[in-house]
């Protein structure tokens, strides 16, 4: 949450640097089939990405509810990412959830819902 006090491209700087180094981190654990609980990188990147869409604390706020909501309830794509092994199921769930955060964002504000 500290990148919502930085311009919109750190949180997107941030979060693929964090993608980055969650996938790499998580090709050295030992493979469990599941997502450890203790393994957080994956959740800043995917929040970093809904950040990046952000204005505002409202917007901020928004970013954080929608990728929460995403990441919990797995709708489509995200549901599809948390079913798959490895590194990139764990990664890949919560960027998808982020990116679809960032575009409910994004269209919002086109649409001049802010």
């Amino acid at each position: 949450m500290p990148l919502a006090f930085f311009p919109p491209w750190v949180a997107l700087l941030a979060a693929f640097v964090f993608t980055g180094l969650g996938y790499w981190a998580l090709t050295r654990l030992p493979e469990t089939g599941e997502d450890p609980g203790w393994v957080v990188i994956d959740e800043a990147a995917g929040q970093s990405l809904a950040l990046a869409a952000a204005t505002g604390w409202v917007g901020v706020l928004l970013a954080f509810a929608l990728f929460r909501l995403f990441d919990i309830t797995k709708p489509g794509p995200v549901g599809w990412a948390d079913r798959q092994k490895g590194p990139f199921g764990v990664m890949a769930d919560d960027v998808i959830a982020g990116a679809m955060a960032a575009a409910v964002i994004l269209v919002l504000a086109q649409i001049g819902v802010r």
